[in-house]
């Protein structure tokens, strides 16, 4: 009984910590550029780039399958170097919590690297810095709630992620039961109990982190 609440949950914080990460690093390096550069098609690449965040993750979970199956190529190579498909694993929830957590973290640190007044970017560069000091040393700083505020709803967008990872990953308990799809099955079978005490988790973990982005955008509050 004990396993069978802890290892959705386990499993869940495991694949939305990874795929944070993944989106974090990805995600703020296309959205500086974006944000800095104009060139043809970027209005096609950006509407791409957030397409995830308004398909239904029925269409999500059956294009990953298309690219990721046994026969495409990446399945193929994934397959031939691993000996094992990627579908039905942990991987795919992973696969498919960084797709649909990508366009929240390229939104919000867009929106920070925006915010930022490029005089006092241009004046470190006159100064003799380069783009990557430039970077790291102002666009970066300057731009940290955004980036944190970004982590933390891509977090909880793979946390709460469903119809993508049902379709792509399964429910195997054990394997790839993430909470959402624990929930559904709990209460399919009619286990309320053990449906409310996820729900519970899931409500307390995503509010405790609202709060926290509440909190460093608006101090004052």
């Amino acid at each position: 009984m004990i396993n069978d609440f802890w290892d959705p949950i386990l499993l869940s914080i495991k694949i939305a910590s990874i795929a944070s990460i993944i989106v974090m690093v990805i995600g703020t390096v296309i959205a500086n550029y974006m944000a800095k550069n104009v060139f043809k098609g970027k209005m096609l690449l950006e509407t791409l780039l957030l397409l995830p965040l308004v398909l239904p993750p029925s269409v999500i979970g059956f294009i990953l399958i298309i690219i990721f199956g046994a026969n495409s190529p990446i399945g193929q190579m994934i397959e031939s170097i691993f000996n094992s498909t990627v579908i039905f694993t942990w991987w795919a929830g992973l696969i498919a919590a960084i797709v649909v957590s990508f366009p929240l973290m390229y939104q919000m640190t867009k929106a920070g690297f925006k915010h930022i007044d490029i005089n006092i970017e241009e004046a470190a560069r006159v100064d003799g810095a380069n783009e990557i000091a430039v970077f790291f040393k102002i666009t970066l700083p300057l731009s940290i709630n955004y980036i944190i505020s970004g982590f933390v709803l891509s977090f909880t967008r793979s946390l709460g992620e469903f119809g993508a990872t049902l379709m792509f990953a399964g429910n195997i308990p054990g394997k790839t039961q993430t909470v959402s799809t624990a929930i559904f099955v709990a209460i399919d079978s009619g286990k309320m109990g053990l449906a409310w005490l996820w729900v519970f988790s899931i409500i307390i973990v995503s509010f405790s982190l609202l709060l926290f982005i509440q909190r460093i955008n608006d101090p004052r509050k």
